[in-house]
């Protein structure tokens, strides 16, 4: 019996501002790659922050401008995020 690989696929703002998300997700589906979920969300800077420092730690290794810049870009508009199979 085989262990079924997961991985999180995260559209960004831009992504769902160019209104591109419908042709990504397309291209996995025919890829023949299962979506097992999705969502659309829009976090907050504290899940921000915890994502990039806690796990990545972005503002250690990046600087505190960096970590709002990005922060502020993420933020903009909601984000797609997919587990795919």
């Amino acid at each position: 019996m085989s262990k079924v690989q997961r991985t999180l696929v995260v559209l960004k703002p831009d992504t769902v501002g160019r209104t591109i998300v419908g042709e990504i997700i397309s291209r996995f589906e025919k890829a023949g790659i299962h979506i097992a979920g999705i969502k659309m969300m829009k976090p907050d800077k504290e899940f921000f922050h915890h994502h990039y420092e806690t796990i990545g730690q972005m503002i250690s290794r990046r600087g505190q401008k960096s970590f709002d810049l990005v922060t502020e870009f993420m933020t903009q508009k909601p984000v797609v995020a997919m587990v795919l199979e």
